[in-house]
Parts: structure tokens; C-alpha cells; sequence
């Protein structure tokens, strides 16, 4: 189950920093609106990610909580208190994407309709 976690963390950081290259790209003054739309281009395959790892992560969410709760009426509370944070980081990972990609989203609408 930690590996699972570990592996969704590491996930959303890999997802988070390449959305965060499409969304926060500097591009130079020449050529940069054929720049744009091939970033523009990968945004459906950037998507895709993000929602196949929500998916994972609300698949696993429920199995998490319930170790927590197993860990807590056993006892364990440090052990149950880092699980729960890890969750609490993993869910803030997933806001952060979801904020990037938004960015990403609106750049790229706003970009076709002020040249469309």
C-alpha cells in the first residue's frame, strides 16, 4: 500500500512539473505562436494524465483511509498521522496540477480565439 502511495506521489510530481513546462514556458519572440500551438497541441495528451491519475488516486483514497482508521484502533497514530499527511500532500499535489493545467487550458483557448 505505501509503495501505491509513494508511486501516485511521485506521479503527480512528474505530471505536475510537466504541466507546470506547458503552462509557465517561456518562449522567445520569434516563432511564438507555433511555439504556443505545439504546446497547445499537447494539452489533450497532458489531460489524459491528469485524469488517469485522479482516477488512481480516487481509486486507492477509500483503502487508504480505511488503513488509517485500521491503524488508529490499533494504536499506531504516528504511523496512522504520516499516512493521513502523506493523503493531505498527495491532495494538495492534485490541486496544484488541476491549477496548472487550468492555466494551461485558458492560455491556450485564449490564444485560438484572439487568432481565430
Amino acid at each position: 500500500m505505501f509503495r501505491t502511495i509513494v508511486a501516485g506521489a511521485t506521479v503527480a510530481g512528474a505530471l505536475t512539473f510537466g504541466a507546470a513546462g506547458i503552462a509557465g514556458a517561456s518562449t522567445p519572440a520569434t516563432g511564438s505562436s507555433a511555439h504556443k500551438a505545439a504546446l497547445c497541441a499537447k494539452l489533450p495528451a497532458v489531460q489524459a494524465k491528469v485524469q488517469k491519475f485522479e482516477a488512481k488516486v480516487s481509486a486507492r483514497l477509500p483503502k487508504v483511509e480505511a488503513r488509517e482508521a485500521t491503524l488508529k484502533g490499533a494504536g499506531k497514530t504516528q504511523r496512522a498521522d504520516a499516512l493521513a499527511n502523506r493523503v493531505i500532500r498527495i491532495q494538495d499535489r492534485e490541486t496544484k496540477l488541476n491549477a496548472r493545467l487550468a492555466k494551461a487550458q485558458a492560455s491556450c483557448s485564449a490564444g485560438a480565439t484572439s487568432t481565430g
